[in-house]
């Protein structure tokens, strides 16, 4: 391909009924920084939050859009099945044993996975996450997280590690992801009865893999609450975005085109398995409306909704970010 290859995560969006909650528990007990608060740019009725390393570094968002009457989440395939956060060294891992167990967080055991230590665990809500260790990282470098947090910065989350889709049918997502995305394959392997394959991009490592595990057992999941919009790739540049355009184009690929999101640019589509793919620019960032010491405190609204502010922050339950 006549392309950089992609430089590994960029963000991953979930969904949440409650903002209120969903603050309090990503900021005060996985000490992540609340970057943005936003609306959801294609239903400024409902906030978006982007929660993050110290200034919402590419590659450390976790995202959430609230849908305040959002039901449960019915698990299955056709889905991004769990999001993986990562941290410095194994032993984060301990301490983050213990403070889930202080928060009564539902969470697993410690174990070894694909050559990694992780510890899974669920949110209030049953969002599927898992810390993963970075102490054989070689790959893409992670964030910095906030000297502010409640969470030590030796064993601060850093930001999004490998992320799991789940599928019937494991090839056709494999042959986008490889044919038109430019990943390399790195592991194929069965898990119980299971394909597994695991796909890296740019650097490789942590911060650049793909897992996908095929399910044709299982019914298609109904999202809900707890469950993960899309996931979003890195891009270095809107030039490079505008290249990417060009090349799903002529591979016949549905997109969405060049789409405006302020504090980056995005190019959106769905793989066979009906999984929603974004790819987004590195920058602007963050930084454009709010300085570094007071990111995520008020409503930000990206200039072309500026005419709307009173209108939508009527529509918007208060949500106090600045505790």
């Amino acid at each position: 391909m006549d392309l950089k290859p992609l430089l590994g995560q960029h963000h991953v969006s979930a969904i949440t009924a409650n903002a209120k909650e969903n603050y309090r528990f990503y900021t005060k007990v996985l000490g992540l920084r609340l970057v943005k608060k936003s609306i959801n740019q294609d239903d400024p009725s409902v906030y978006h939050l982007f929660y993050a390393d110290e200034r919402g570094n590419p590659g450390t968002d976790l995202t959430f859009f609230e849908i305040p009457r959002a039901g449960q989440t019915y698990l299955g395939t056709n889905s991004i099945s769990l999001t993986s956060l990562r941290v410095a060294s194994d032993a984060s891992l301990d301490y983050w044993k213990n403070r889930l167990e202080e928060y009564q967080v539902d969470h697993d055991e410690i174990q070894t996975k694909y050559g990694r230590k992780t510890l899974a665990f669920r949110d209030f809500e049953g969002q599927r996450l898992e810390l993963v260790s970075d102490q054989l990282n070689e790959g893409v470098a992670g964030g910095k997280p906030w000297d502010k947090s409640p969470v030590p910065v030796e064993h601060g989350i850093t930001g999004l590690g490998p992320v799991k889709l789940t599928v019937p049918n494991l090839e056709l997502t494999a042959n986008v992801l490889v044919e038109a995305m430019g990943y390399r394959q790195k592991a194929s392997f069965l898990e119980g009865e299971h394909n597994v394959s695991i796909f890296e991009t740019g650097e490789g490592g942590t911060g650049a893999e793909v897992i996908v595990e095929e399910r044709a057992d299982l019914q298609r999941e109904r999202p809900g609450r707890g469950s993960v919009h899309h996931v979003a790739f890195r891009v270095e540049s809107e030039e490079e975005l505008r290249k990417w355009i060009n090349h799903l184009k002529k591979l016949r690929l549905p997109n969405s085109g060049f789409v405006e999101r302020y504090y980056f640019r995005s190019l959106y589509f769905r793989d066979p398995n009906g999984i929603l793919f974004e790819l987004a620019t590195d920058g602007p960032g963050f930084e454009g409306d709010e300085s570094f010491e007071h990111l995520g405190e008020n409503l930000s609204l990206p200039p072309y909704f500026e005419d709307q502010r009173a209108e939508i922050e009527a529509k918007l339950k208060p949500l106090d970010t600045k505790e």
